[in-house]
Parts: C-alpha cells; structure tokens; sequence
C-alpha cells in the first residue's frame, strides 16, 4: 500500500478513536483533561493527514483509485465525527449536523453515480472552501470543547459558543453550495454522454 493510502486509512482508523476519546469524560465522570488533550491531538493528526495524503499522492505520482475513493470517504468520517460529537456535547446544532449528513451520504451517491459511468468527481473550488470550512468549524468546536471542560476564560465561553455556532451554520451553507455545483457538473456530464 501506498504512503498516501496509509495516512488515509490512519485518518479512518483514528474517527472512532477520537469518538471513544471525546465522550469518555462523560461516560467515567474522569479524566476531561486528558481526553481534551488527546482530541487535540487527533483533530490535528487528522487534518494533516488530509493534506499530507494529498500532497505525496501527487509528489510521487501515487494517485491510484482507491486513493480517489478512500480520500473523500476519510475525509467524510473523521469530519461527521467531530460533528457527532459536537452536537452530543451541545454545542452544534442538531439541523446544521443533519444539513451536513445528508449531504455527504447524497455526494457520496453521486460519486459512487458518476464513477460507476467511468467518471471520477474532481474537487473544485466549492469542494475545497467546504473542507477548508469544515476544518474551521473542528477548530472552532474544539476551542469551546476545551474552554468549556477545563473551565478556562468562563466569561468568554457564550461568546465563544456564539462563534462556533456561526462557523457551524457556514459550514452548512458552504456543504449546501459544493453540493449544487457538483450536482449542476454531474448533470452536465450526463448530458454529454448521451
């Protein structure tokens, strides 16, 4: 296997990890120091995996297409992870994870659409300003995540809940806009093949 499919599958491995890490404060009543630090540490391994995966596929010319299906796929699971768990922590709205589910389990319908018929979805821009919003709204919800668990700055903990919030809702309207360009370029690619 590749380096760049190795750092992608550690990112699929390192979603449910991060999930058991997050909630077992919650579950032991213990140790919210540590699994704060710990999330850190994933959230960040995480996002550079995302960008090194990439970044060696293309300086080695390791770009294969498991590569192309598994990249999107990790990128998926690690980012609803952190989602999931903002939302059982309270701090992300319910609608805004549903918004960003739907989604991702309606691309991955149409990549699936598409690649069936010899065609491979390439980001674009769109794509590329949702994961980079996408990764603002990690950031953004671990901050609070951690101000609100180690009970640091507590007068900015609203304001900060308030700002996350907003990165949460452009993260949705960011998920909504690359979705209906890919959906204009798919049918246009349909199009042309008939």
């Amino acid at each position: 296997m590749s380096l760049p499919n190795k750092l992608t599958v550690a990112r699929l491995a390192l979603s449910p990890v991060l999930f058991v890490v997050f909630f077992f404060p919650s579950w032991t009543g213990s140790l919210a120091s540590a699994s704060t630090i710990l999330c850190w540490i994933i959230f960040l391994s995480v996002e550079l995996t995302d960008m090194l995966d990439g970044y060696f596929a293309r300086a080695r010319d390791q770009i294969s297409d498991l590569g192309k299906v598994l990249d999107p796929f990790a990128d998926v699971l690690s980012r609803l992870t952190y989602f999931i768990c903002f939302t059982g922590f309270g701090i992300m709205p319910i609608w805004v994870l549903a918004v960003l589910v739907y989604r991702e389990v309606a691309i991955t319908f149409l990549r699936t659409f598409l690649y069936r018929r010899g065609v491979a979805m390439a980001a674009n821009r769109w794509g590329k300003a949702k994961a980079a919003t996408y990764t603002a709204a990690g950031a953004a919800g671990f901050i609070v995540v951690t101000v609100d668990r180690l009970d640091l700055f507590p007068g900015f903990l609203r304001g900060l809940a308030l700002a996350s919030e907003a990165v949460f809702i452009l993260a949705a309207l960011t998920a909504v806009g690359s979705f209906m360009t890919y959906l204009v370029s798919a049918v246009r690619s349909e199009r042309a093949a008939r």
